[in-house]
């Protein structure tokens, strides 16, 4: 998939209020830098009102932003050229397979990022795996939904979920869960290239869902629906600003909040179905 890069320069102080304020927008991942951060929108959701809205945010802010298309082939340079390898505590280590092994962490994982997203670097990712280390996956049945690299899947299955079930809308994530999953030695994975209406799976103890904001609260009666009564629902992909939202949204779903973490100016949340929808 081709992207565009906005780089936008500012004083890194208004990063947080910054993301927040253009969070509605089709971006689907955010980089933080020492001179602003970098926000990537695919091609394929882009619209000229969306420069417009941003022309529109500088008479309330100062910063500048340059947009630069990057074409699908160029990702897995530009992942190899600045992934270093991931360490969660002394749980978990995500690493490259050009990477020397992590051998003082529980669970190491080799994950080659190609062209989908999920490598632990993002905030939102290494905050799921530090929820994921609380959760009990043995016998479990699990989905994790915008699945990316599969890094999610893959972990579950080596925490003992037994029925996993991984599904993103872009072919890239789902070709690159697929070979993750083999070079990591899990068989039991099964990657969809689609919606949440393409995934088989019914019933599901545990439903991982790292995308955004947008995403989530859209996906909401879906997920209820998809998720055992007392299931846990884990989400992430949203910034502080954005927590009261979607805690009044998932509250309104029958989801109780169990555990909030806070990397940098990112949020995810553990949350329990306690209810029905409604």
């Amino acid at each position: 998939m081709d992207y565009f890069q906005y780089n936008i320069t500012t004083d890194p102080a208004q990063n947080e209020v910054l993301i927040a304020m253009v969070g509605h927008l089709p971006f689907d991942t955010f980089e933080e830098s020492e001179t602003g951060f970098n926000a990537y929108m695919p091609v394929s959701q882009y619209a000229e009102e969306h420069d417009e809205e941003l022309l529109d945010l500088q008479s309330q802010f100062d910063f500048q932003f340059q947009k630069t298309l990057i074409p699908g082939q160029n990702w897995n340079e530009i992942w190899e050229s600045n992934f270093h390898p991931v360490i969660v505590g002394e749980f978990c280590g995500i690493r490259a397979d050009f990477h020397d092994s992590l051998p003082a962490v529980e669970h190491e994982l080799v994950i080659n990022p190609k062209m989908a997203f999920g490598t632990g670097h993002h905030e939102t990712t290494f905050s799921v795996i530090e929820i994921m280390q609380g959760i009990h996956f043995e016998g479990k049945a699990v989905l994790d939904y915008g699945c990316g690299t599969g890094v999610l899947a893959i972990l579950a299955a080596k925490l003992g979920a037994t029925e996993l079930e991984a599904v993103d809308i872009e072919i890239e994530s789902y070709r690159n869960t697929i070979e993750n999953s083999a070079i990591n030695g899990v068989s039991n994975v099964q990657a969809f290239h689609g919606t949440l209406q393409t995934v088989p799976g019914t019933d599901f103890d545990i439903i991982l869902a790292n995308i955004n904001r947008n995403v989530i609260l859209d996906s909401l009666d879906s997920l209820d629906k998809l998720l055992k009564p007392e299931g846990l629902l884990v989400v992430s992909g949203f910034v502080l600003d954005d927590e009261q939202l979607m805690t009044e949204a998932l509250q309104k779903h029958g989801f109780k909040i169990l555990e909030t973490k806070r990397k940098n100016n990112w949020l995810a949340m553990k949350t329990q179905k306690i209810g029905a929808s409604g």
